[in-house]
């Protein structure tokens, strides 16, 4: 099973697509991290797409294409891919359909974890951890149980995000609309398309994510 899942920085994608890999066994397939591992391996595409950013010019998409390419050459038999962060034009959609084709393969699903703007803004930007061990908390929704006391070490330093801030975000939403509009409806044309709801509780979105692959 082949699934491009789409969501919004702070949408909880990155988790959704571990607990993905983790129940199915499939491959997430995230460009910048293939870019860099076949750069870092010298592979011959890895080569050609070094020599591309050493001279300061962005990676073509048949340089994309022949990365995708070799990675589903090396999946297991069966073994499912999840594309993260490609697509992201009408030609990229073509080129996964033909690099998809080649090797008997379609695209099943296309997920997007649906997330209302406000509600995102909040949950990040009320985010804070303690600075000595990490643990997470929220402003509106996890404070420490002592004022200004980590619950998991008795820490009292606390750090947020400098780019966890109002205008980031909304900026990010607005790179996301601008990057999914071009290809959504190629596949919403397709049927394949599912929005769940990714402002739930963690397991209910993997709940609703289960559901849709096992329809």
């Amino acid at each position: 099973m082949n699934i491009i899942l789409l969501g919004p920085p702070g949408a909880g994608k990155g988790t959704q697509a571990q607990r993905l890999v983790e129940a199915h066994g499939m491959k997430q397939l995230s460009t910048g991290d293939m870019l860099r591992a076949a750069v870092k391996a010298g592979t011959p595409v890895g080569l050609q797409a070094k020599a591309v950013m050493d001279a300061g010019e962005l990676v073509s998409d048949e340089i994309v294409s022949a990365l995708i390419g070799d990675e589903l050459d090396a999946l297991a038999p069966g073994q499912g891919a999840i594309f993260d962060g490609y697509p992201r034009t009408a030609a990229q959609a073509a080129s996964l359909d033909a690099i998809l084709e080649e090797r008997g393969q379609t695209l099943e699903h296309v997920i997007e974890l649906d997330v209302d703007e406000d509600a995102l803004v909040e949950r990040i930007t009320g985010r804070f951890t303690c600075a000595t061990c990490g643990k997470g908390y929220h402003d509106k929704f996890e404070q420490p149980k002592v004022a200004q006391t980590c619950d998991k070490c008795g820490g009292h330093d606390f750090k947020r995000r400098p780019d966890d801030n109002e205008a980031t975000v909304r900026t990010r939403m607005a790179e996301y609309r601008a990057k999914t509009a071009p290809i959504l409806p190629i596949y919403e044309a397709r049927g394949i398309v599912s929005r769940v709801d990714g402002m739930g509780d963690m397991d209910d979105v993997t709940a609703a994510i289960e559901a849709v692959l096992g329809s």
